[in-house]
C-alpha cells in the first residue's frame, strides 16, 4: 500500500493542473500516452484532495463546531450542568444513573432550533480583504427518550439524540470555494439503557450506542476544460459504543454524579462524483477509520434552600487521540493521510433552578474550549471557544405532561487563521442562537 500526503491548497491545484494543461499542449506526438497517465495521476490526486474534505467534515464534527451538547431543554437551560441530578429522561445521555430515581413510564420528546452565523474576513481572487458570510441556515436535532420501571429501583430505558450533526454553506463563488461550498452532517446514536438504585443513595446505569451516520461535501474543483466544475462526495458509517454513570446522594441537598461516554470507532464508506461527468475525473470509492472521542461528565448539585437547586459540571473531552486522518482509495489501494493534531479540551458548566408551584426558572452558563489548534482551522466550519448563556423554564400543564423550554446565546470567540495547513488565512466571526423544546408525559 502506497501513501501520499495530500495539500489541499487552491493554489496547488491550479498549479498542478497547469502543468498538465502544458504536457496536453506539446506538439510532441510521442507524449500521447504520458499525458493520459499523468493527466489520470493529478484527477486522482484530486479525488484524493476531495475524500480528504468529506472526512474532514467529521473531523470538524470533532472540533466544538459539529459537537451538540443540547439533548434535552430541561438541562440546555441550566447550561448542560446536569450529571449530579440528571433527573428528567436526558439522564440516558448526561448520567444514565440519574434514570434509577425515576418512577413509572415515561416519553420525553424535543427538537432544538439552532440558528448559526459565520463571516470570514480575508484575501479574495484579486488578493484584497472582504468578507463574506455564510449562508443561513436552520438546523433541528431531535431527543426522544421512553423509560419504564421495571420493578422498585430498577429502570429501562431507550434514547435517540444526535450528539454530532449541523452544516455550512458558503456561496459559490466565494473565495474558498475550493476548500468548501456547502457541507450536511447527520448522525443518529440509539441508546437502550440500564439503571438500578444499589441504595437509597446510591445509583448505577449503563447503555449501548449504536452510531450511524452520513455526510455530504459539495467544492469547486480547479478543472482547464470547465472552470465552474464541481465535485461531491457522500460518505456513510455505522458504530457501537458504550456509556456507564454512577450517582450518590449524601444528603436531600447534596448529591454528585459522574458519567463516561466511550470513543466510537467507525469504519466510514463513501464516493467522489463529479460534475460534469467526465472519464478524466472517474468516480471512486473511499473508506476511512473515524474516532468520535470519549466523554467523561463530574458535577456537583446543591440545594441551598428547597426550592432552588444550583450545579456545576466538569466535562473532559479527549480530542488528542485524533492525530490524523488517513483514507484508502479502493481503486487503487492507496492511502492518504491529514495532519490533524487535536488536542484534548474541557467543559465548564454551571445552571440552577428555581420552583415556585407548577413553574420552575432556570439559567445557566457555559464555556467550552476548542481543540483545534490555530494551524488547522478551515471554514468546513471554523472552531473557536465559546461562552455561553442560558435561560429557560419548565411548566406542569398537568399530573403527567409538563414543558421545557430553552434558549441559549452562544458567543464564539473571533477565530485567526494563520499559516494553516491548507493555505487558507483569514478572520473568523460567529455567533449562534439555539431553542430547545421538550414535551414529557408520564404514564
Amino acid at each position: 500500500m502506497t501513501s501520499l500526503t495530500i495539500n489541499t491548497s487552491p493554489l496547488d491545484s491550479l498549479a498542478s493542473f497547469s502543468s498538465i494543461w502544458c504536457v496536453v499542449l506539446s506538439p510532441d506526438p510521442t507524449n500521447t500516452h504520458k499525458t493520459k497517465e499523468v493527466f489520470l495521476k493529478h484527477s486522482l490526486r484530486l479525488v484524493a484532495s476531495a475524500a480528504v474534505l468529506s472526512v474532514l467534515i467529521t473531523s470538524t464534527l470533532y472540533g466544538g463546531g459539529f459537537q451538540l451538547n443540547e439533548h434535552g431543554a430541561r438541562a440546555m437551560a441550566m447550561g448542560g450542568a446536569f450529571a449530579a441530578r440528571a433527573s428528567d429522561l436526558s439522564a440516558i445521555y448526561f448520567n444514565p444513573a440519574g434514570l434509577a430515581f425515576q418512577k413509572g413510564a415515561q416519553v420525553l420528546l424535543g427538537a432544538t432550533l439552532i440558528f448559526p452565523k459565520t463571516s470570514f474576513f480575508g484575501p479574495d481572487q484579486l488578493n484584497t480583504n472582504q468578507e463574506t458570510k455564510m449562508k443561513s441556515q436552520v438546523f433541528t436535532p431531535i431527543n426522544l427518550y421512553a423509560s419504564y420501571e421495571i420493578m422498585d429501583g430498577l429502570v429501562g430505558a431507550i434514547g435517540v439524540n444526535n450528539p454530532y450533526g449541523l452544516g455550512t454553506e458558503w456561496p459559490s463563488d466565494w473565495t474558498g470555494k475550493f476548500i468548501t461550498q456547502k457541507v450536511d452532517l447527520q448522525t443518529f446514536f440509539i441508546s437502550p439503557t440500564i439503571s438500578y438504585k444499589v441504595t437509597d443513595q446510591l445509583s448505577v446505569g449503563a447503555g449501548v450506542n449504536y452510531v450511524t451516520g452520513e455526510v455530504t461535501i459539495k467544492r469547486m474543483v480547479s478543472d482547464p476544460f470547465d472552470p465552474h466544475a464541481t465535485t461531491e462526495i457522500e460518505g456513510t458509517a455505522n458504530a457501537f459504543g458504550w456509556n456507564a454513570g454512577v450517582m450518590y446522594k449524601f444528603s436531600p441537598t447534596l448529591q454528585l454524579g459522574a458519567s463516561y461516554r466511550s470513543e466510537v470507532k467507525m469504519e466510514a464508506t463513501g464516493t467522489a462524483s463529479f460534475d460534469p461527468a467526465r472519464s478524466a475525473y472517474p468516480a471512486g470509492d473511499i473508506s476511512s477509520n473515524l474516532h468520535l472521542p470519549a466523554t467523561g461528565f463530574v458535577g456537583v448539585a446543591y440545594s441551598p434552600i428547597d426550592e432552588l437547586w444550583i450545579e456545576a459540571d466538569y466535562q473532559y473531552i479527549g480530542w488528542s487521540s485524533y492525530k490524523e486522518l488517513a483514507i484508502t482509495f479502493k481503486k487503487d489501494n492507496s492511502t492518504s493521510v491529514s495532519p490533524k493534531n487535536y488536542e484534548d479540551t474541557y467543559m465548564i458548566r454551571v445552571g440552577a433552578e428555581y420552583t415556585m408551584g407548577d413553574l420552575q426558572l432556570r439559567a445557566g452558563y457555559l464555556y467550552d474550549r476548542s481543540p483545534a489548534p490555530a494551524k488547522y482551522v478551515e471554514p468546513l466550519l471554523p472552531d473557536a471557544n465559546r461562552n455561553g448563556l442560558n435561560l429557560g423554564f419548565g411548566y406542569r400543564l398537568s399530573k403527567q405532561l409538563n414543558i421545557d423550554v430553552a434558549y441559549l446565546f452562544l458567543k464564539i470567540d473571533q477565530r485567526k487563521a494563520v499559516d494553516t495547513e491548507i493555505k487558507f488565512d483569514g478572520t473568523y466571526n460567529s455567533m449562534a442562537s439555539l431553542i430547545g423544546v421538550n414535551i414529557g408525559y408520564s404514564f
